[in-house]
Formats: structure tokens, sequence, C-alpha cells
């Protein structure tokens, strides 16, 4: 059986995603491996081994263009309104509280914001199928 162990981004600015991740998520560096041309970040918290790998090129000057096949990365919380809060508080501009329903029930409560390269990232209430 197949274990999910990391999702790869390419980010322009190491340090910049870094504060990011950390402040946002509390992501800090697994492991840094740094290569001829690039290094690679692997970022994890206490919740959960899976890690996110940020790569950075060291030749990259021009920010990444996301197109149109990106959707995003997706994280649960045990307060979603409390993590609204905090958001707000660090200036990340997070969208609204949103919450979907199917058949007069709310499967998802959530919010997104953006990381430093315009990745968008999901904040879902834990619950449910989002453990």
């Amino acid at each position: 059986m197949a274990k999910a162990i990391h999702s790869m981004i390419r980010v322009l600015d190491e340090q910049r995603s870094l504060a990011f991740y950390e402040r946002a998520f509390g992501l800090t560096v697994a492991e840094r491996l740094a290569f001829e041309g690039f290094t690679l970040l692997y970022l994890r918290n206490p919740e959960s081994e899976f890690e996110l790998e940020l790569t950075v090129n060291h030749d990259r000057a021009e920010p990444y263009v996301l197109g149109d096949g990106y959707g995003h990365l997706a994280l649960s919380v045990t307060d979603l309104e409390a993590e609204h809060a905090r958001f707000e508080t660090l200036g990340l501009r997070p969208t609204s509280l949103k919450e979907l329903k199917l058949d007069g029930r709310p499967p998802a409560r959530f919010f997104f914001v953006q990381d430093p390269d315009g990745y968008k990232i999901e904040v879902l209430q834990r619950g449910g199928r989002y453990k």
C-alpha cells in the first residue's frame, strides 16, 4: 500500500517562504538538502509526518507562473475561527470563512490563504473526512 509522504512546490525566496509557513502553520525545516543549483527544504510540524517540500532553484530570478492547473494544498485545524483571527492578526489576509452544504449538512467549513509565491492553501475545520 502506498503512503503519502510529501508534496513539492517551487518557491522564489527561501527566507520569505520559510517565514510564511512557520508563522501560518508552524511548519519548520525537518531537513535541508543543498545541491549544486537547487535546494530542497522539507517542512513539517508535530501534527503529521506528511511534509511540504520547497524547491528553491538558485538561478531563478522571476516568479513562477502557477498556470491554471494548480489547485491548492489543504491543512486541517481544531478551531477554524481562532486560526482565521490569528491569520488576520498576522496580516496574512485570509479569505472570509466559508461553509459548503450538501443535503442540508455542512461537510466543510474553511478559508483560504496565499503564500508569498501565490500558492493557495485551504484551511479546514477538523472533523468528518477532514481529520
